[in-house]
């Protein structure tokens, strides 16, 4: 059974900083790309940022040099370090695995920045 667990989300203000994590489970993880989305109210959900299996990544315009996504192949697991934060990059965040059709969606975490 495949199972992302996202975790790290919360409350923070703005020009803060949150670190999310997505735990993988039931997959070869390496052979993934791993992504993160996000969701905001009323609106589609995003690609955020996405990282191959190679470790080539790309990042929507909106947060780049804000925003890195890294992977550790050994732990499983994908991270998304979000610095200086926007009211705007208030959401629902999930992770996401892809691989040749395959395709696996974390519960998400929510993120809010707010004074």
């Amino acid at each position: 059974q495949v199972q992302l667990e996202e975790s790290g989300g919360g409350l923070v203000q703005p020009g803060g900083s949150l670190r999310l994590s997505c735990a993988a489970s039931g997959i070869i993880f390496s052979l993934y790309a791993m992504g993160w989305y996000r969701q905001a109210p009323g609106k589609q959900r995003e690609l955020v940022a996405r990282i191959i299996k190679g470790g080539s990544t790309n990042y929507a315009d909106s947060v780049k040099g804000r925003f890195t996504i890294s992977r550790d192949n050994a732990k499983n697991t994908v991270y998304l370090q979000m610095n200086s934060l926007k009211p705007e990059d208030t959401a629902v965040y999930y992770c996401n695995a892809n691989w040749i059709g395959s395709d696996y969606w974390g519960q998400g975490t929510q993120v809010t920045v707010s004074s």
